[in-house]
């Protein structure tokens, strides 16, 4: 497939219509089957738009014999047929799967899904990617090189565009009709202990301008409001509780409120996730990992979306991993994935109209 130098910015196929998503199985042993599948079957009721998974047929059946799929060469196949089947891009694994067991023959497989679809939104044949978890573990064994999933499709898009990009992550969830919660870790998965000396002015500023732009591209926002997390306890107490809050945080934020961002903060953490304080804003960048993933786990830990900032594509995933303790056990709760799918195409309608 030839490769183009930027996403498609319209996402609708020639006749007029939506393009599908593109579903990518991600670790065939886990659960990752079995809620493409659960979300295939709750279409209707979920009012799910059309997607093609990108991943083996032979699996998908294996895991549930009695629903129809369909082979499709091409995505733009997949509105006509969706209803009725779940069509499939079969990419198929050189082994039986065992659920609960990965098996590194697989991971070229996994790799190549992950590939295609980015391929797939970079040539307007779909417009959005949607991943289900993979086991990095098995990955690295078989050479990945990447520290995970978010990082790997940076590096796909700089490739296809010839320019680098930060992707930043948020974890979202829509908590009521009225009450949705955004965060986004300003460092991920590091030691704690690491953290403070990778708070700098100039990743603060890359970050919550990523934010910024995301919340008004892809979610609508003409003015978007930011509460920005304090480091230490009570936001530092003015330096007696440390000092990143006064040489770095606050600096940079003053900053960026001269060039028009509505930033608030730092404001002490533990104050931040309540229900009256999150009329206040629409995101919360925080400066670590659990900072940000625990307050939104509490709060919905069945429902929540990992969705990647900073990238000419959108991609979103289920918030949670392969759990292979469960898989092929008919016990997957699919909420997570169909959440995934209802933002992502929430995401491309909203880049649309721009």
């Amino acid at each position: 497939m030839p490769l183009s130098t930027t996403a498609n910015p319209n996402s609708v196929k020639p006749d007029g219509g939506p393009l599908p998503l593109a579903v990518t199985m991600g670790e065939p042993a886990g659960i990752g089957p079995e809620i493409i599948l659960k979300a295939w079957d709750r279409r209707q009721e979920e009012n799910l738009a059309p997607f093609v998974v990108l991943g083996a047929k032979d699996v998908l059946h294996q895991y549930a014999p009695d629903l129809p799929l369909v082979s499709v060469t091409s995505p733009r196949d997949c509105p006509a047929i969706f209803d009725k089947a779940l069509p499939v891009l079969d990419l198929p694994c050189p082994s039986r799967i065992t659920p609960g067991q990965p098996d590194k023959t697989s991971a070229p497989q996994v790799i190549d899904a992950i590939d295609r679809a980015v391929e797939l939104v970079f040539a307007g044949e779909a417009r959005a990617v949607v991943t289900a978890p993979i086991q990095k573990s098995v990955l690295y064994e078989a050479g990945f090189d990447c520290p995970g999933h978010t990082e790997y499709l940076a590096r796909l898009c700089n490739a296809h565009t010839g320019k680098p990009h930060q992707a930043v992550m948020m974890l979202a969830s829509t908590l009521t009709a009225t009450d949705t919660l955004r965060v986004v870790p300003l460092t991920i998965h590091v030691p704690l202990k690491d953290v403070p000396a990778l708070i700098t002015a100039e990743l603060l500023s890359q970050t919550l301008e990523i934010l910024h732009m995301a919340l008004h591209q892809d979610f609508a926002l003409s003015s978007p409001r930011i509460a920005v997390a304090g480091l230490n306890p009570h936001a530092g107490e003015d330096g007696g509780l440390g000092q990143e809050e006064q040489d770095i945080i606050l600096p940079t934020l003053n900053r960026l409120r001269r060039k028009g961002r509505i930033l608030q903060g730092p404001l002490s953490a533990d104050i931040l996730f309540h229900a009256n304080a999150r009329k206040n804003y629409d995101a919360v960048l925080c400066m670590y990992h659990d900072q940000a993933l625990i307050p939104l786990k509490t709060l919905d830990f069945e429902g929540g979306v990992n969705i990647t900032l900073g990238l000419p594509i959108i991609r979103t995933s289920p918030d949670h991993g392969t759990a292979l303790n469960i898989a092929g056990q008919n016990q997957a709760n699919p909420q997570s994935f169909i959440n995934a799918l209802k933002m992502a195409e929430l995401m491309a309608a909203n880049r649309t109209m721009r």
